[in-house]
């Protein structure tokens, strides 16, 4: 099959989602349509690895318009909508995902994709890349560039460039200024809390809630919490980051002393077993555990599969975990990402900038044929500043210009005191 998804009838209310997302998303439609005219992927064939969500499906048509052949597949087996998946489908898109799948059906629809002979790749967590790598190597002569989405993915990108395991140039979409100040810390900020409403209906006001990791994801976090009338405590491992978290007026401590004291746990790391079933054991009856990482390993689940005594799914995306002492310990879409697992993903309006930055990185490796070498490479600062120059010209707003006595001021060195 070209596509396989949950349901195709649900495809007309994916459509309706799609255009929903496409009218807060001005800055791609502008790249959408210079790309029908100059056709930049003609002849391409990507392979994506990206949440199925009504913002993606917007980056897809864009690629297309492009002249882009695009397979897709989803990147986090609860992160799927499947409406808009169906929507896809109906277009004639090679799309293959649905929310809840497993992890055999996650690994094959990768596989799909990868069947699909992509020569450029588009991912979020390093997935499709070291699937590649690991067990398609023989895909590695057509790949011309890859781009990648998310800090996790980037983490593993670097750890394989040290290894010198990277064999094919891939952009750090997720390193451009427009993402990771926008996308990281409007967009996690809003979505997290989002998913961890819905999964709980709990009320933030007067909550502890303790927020591991303080990169630009965590201090969104932990602002938009203290928003909401919550005490904050931030555990971090960086010390600049540390100690940004305390000036910007937080308790700081590590994990296993903010334990007893939570209410609310949201991680935040890229790391893995961040909280274990040591602080766990330390933690208040009814604590709620969410992560808002990509994979679901910053919240030792296992372990705490393990240490209860019973589990029960008693909302949807949240499980009731019994311990033996009576303790109930309550976790969210399953320790997966709760923003896109519990609810809709980032704002349409903060995936605009992300997604014109994939779009305009995919063209320029594209453009750079054979002259990038294998490895991670930056989008120029230049295309970066365009998706916000671009940006803030379809929202209606101007800003000051550099008069020529401005620039020379600047480019010089011989004026002072």
């Amino acid at each position: 099959m070209a596509h396989e998804v949950k349901d195709e009838n649900l495809a007309e209310q994916g459509q309706m989602n799609i255009e929903y997302a496409e009218q807060n998303m001005p800055a791609l439609r502008a790249i959408r349509a210079r790309f029908e005219k100059e056709k930049p992927l003609k002849g391409i064939r990507v392979g994506m690895a990206l949440h199925i969500t009504k913002e993606t499906a917007n980056l897809v048509r864009t690629l297309i318009a492009g002249g882009a052949e695009v397979a897709i597949t989803g990147c986090n087996p609860l992160s799927t909508q499947d409406d808009v998946a169906a929507a896809l489908a109906k277009d004639g898109v090679n799309v293959y995902g649905h929310k809840g799948e497993s992890n055999e059906d996650y690994y094959r629809f990768l596989n799909k994709v990868l069947d699909f002979n992509p020569n450029a790749t588009i991912d979020d967590g390093c997935d499709i890349i070291s699937e590649i790598h690991a067990k398609r190597p023989e895909l590695l002569k057509e790949l011309i560039v890859g781009t990648e989405e998310t800090t996790t993915g980037i983490i593993r990108l670097r750890a394989m460039e040290k290894d010198k395991a990277l064999k094919y140039p891939i952009i750090a979409v997720n390193d451009n200024l427009t993402k990771h100040l926008f996308d990281n810390y409007y967009g996690t900020s809003e979505s997290t809390l989002d998913g961890l409403k819905r999964a709980t209906n709990v009320l933030f006001s007067g909550k502890m809630v303790v927020v591991s990791g303080y990169g630009d994801c965590g201090k969104g976090v932990a602002l938009r919490a203290k928003g909401y009338g919550s005490n904050v405590i931030v555990c971090e491992v960086k010390p600049v980051r540390a100690l940004q978290a305390k000036q910007d007026g937080f308790r700081v401590m590590p994990i296993a002393e903010a334990a007893s004291l939570g209410d609310i746990f949201i991680t935040v790391t890229g790391d893995k077993h961040v909280i274990d079933t040591h602080h766990i054991e330390k933690m208040k009856n009814n604590a709620i555990l969410a992560n808002s990482g990509h994979f679901d390993c910053e919240i030792n689940v296992k372990g705490l599969e393990k240490m209860a005594k019973s589990k029960r799914r008693i909302r949807w995306q949240l499980d009731e975990y019994v311990l033996e002492d009576g303790r109930k310990i309550f976790l969210c879409a399953e320790g997966r990402l709760v923003n896109l697992a519990a609810a809709e993903g980032h704002p349409s309006e903060v995936m605009d900038l992300s997604f014109c930055g994939q779009a305009l990185a995919l063209e320029y490796g594209i453009k750079n044929k054979g002259k990038l070498k294998a490895g991670l490479h930056n989008l120029p600062s230049e295309v970066d500043e365009g998706i916000a120059r671009l940006k803030l010209e379809t929202i209606g707003v101007n800003i000051d210009k550099l008069t020529e006595e401005q620039k020379r001021y600047l480019a010089s060195w011989q004026e002072g005191t």
